[in-house]
């Protein structure tokens, strides 16, 4: 199972509200509700009187109820109330998880709650910035979360999986690619730039260029399960920094939440910079990256069967796994560094 040592994402802020959200993140069964006020909690979804669910419970002033026989909670877990009884017996509390809102994103830590240092949070301000207007979702994907990442950053798949959509159809545009490779605090930081290329179906159908263009892309990897990316294009030869229209601007935050083993949350959000002021050119990157993330999730799913029925031991590492395997590595050494705090 994944180490729990780590800020996940447990939801986007939006899908949190006073009406409990049942989730599984990490094997554990929790429960996501907002307070009156707006105050987001998450407790385990499980009332320490019978095991009922909470997230069958109601929220109340003063936390939430379970509605099996009415025991309350407040936000630390704690009981605050049992009808018809004045006592409250010390065995009456649940497991409370940190939970921190930032960036219109909810993470949550199910590991030592003593380990949960929010400086190791994702900075991602673009959900609020106006020049990069966005829409999330997320995704429940039947694969163990580590495989979002190596899908992610291994991008000579493009051509072959995404060719009618993000990729584009000739695998040599991503064959011969220039790419930088270099590690990063708690991650890495991968580029890649594709001279005279063609745009792909999804570029074009944001932006009506009239030839081949330069593509870029950038991957920051962050360990353990999130990518920040932003890739775009311009005309063949014109300068990236100072190019005005046509160009293509598209930031995607992808975010992967382990539930069980093998399956987990994809979250992610495709922010649109090239036609800032048109909520349609929004609402077309978003369609197109949906699409191929649909492509990808065919892929990864029937990966993890194959994986799970002959094992990993016969699967070999090509050139283009490089970025794939130095996550691993990151993650790897990300986990032993927060522990190593203990």
């Amino acid at each position: 199972m994944s180490i729990r040592n780590a800020w996940y994402v447990a939801a986007w802020s939006e899908e949190v509200s006073t009406k409990p959200l049942a989730r599984r993140i990490c094997d554990l069964p929790i429960v996501l509700f907002r307070t009156f006020d707006g105050k987001a909690s998450a407790l385990i979804d499980s009332c320490s009187h019978r095991g009922a669910p909470l997230s069958l419970g109601t929220v109340v002033e003063q936390g939430i109820r379970c509605n099996y026989h009415g025991v309350v909670f407040g936000c630390s877990g704690r009981c605050v109330e049992v009808p018809n009884q004045p006592t409250i017996p010390e065995k009456a509390r649940v497991q409370a998880f940190p939970l921190v809102e930032k960036d219109r994103i909810l993470w949550i830590w199910t590991g030592d709650p003593a380990l949960a240092d929010e400086t190791l949070i994702v900075d991602y301000p673009f959900h609020s910035d106006p020049n990069w207007p966005s829409k999330r979702t997320m995704s429940k994907v039947a694969s163990n979360y580590a495989l979002i990442a190596d899908n992610l950053l291994d991008a000579t798949h493009l051509a072959y999986v995404h060719g009618g959509t993000v990729g584009g159809s000739n695998p040599n545009v991503h064959m011969r690619a220039e790419s930088s490779l270099k590690p990063a605090p708690n991650g890495l930081r991968f580029e890649r730039l594709m001279r005279n290329a063609p745009p792909p179906p999804a570029y074009s159908a944001c932006v009506p260029f009239d030839g081949d263009i330069d593509r870029w892309q950038e991957f920051d990897f962050v360990a353990p399960s999130t990518v920040l990316q932003y890739s775009g294009g311009v005309p063949t030869g014109a300068d990236r920094a100072t190019a005005a229209a046509p160009r293509f601007d598209m930031r995607i935050f992808h975010s992967a939440t382990p539930a069980t083993d093998n399956t987990c949350y994809y979250f992610y959000s495709v922010s649109n910079g090239h036609q800032v002021d048109d909520p349609q050119a929004t609402e077309t990157i978003f369609e197109q990256v949906g699409a191929a993330i649909v492509e990808d999730k065919l892929f990864i799913e029937a990966q993890q069967v194959r994986v799970d029925e002959l094992g990993e031991d016969r699967l070999f590492d090509n050139a283009a796994d490089a970025a794939r395997m130095m996550a691993r590595r990151m993650a790897r050494k990300y986990f032993a560094d927060v522990e190593a705090r203990a």
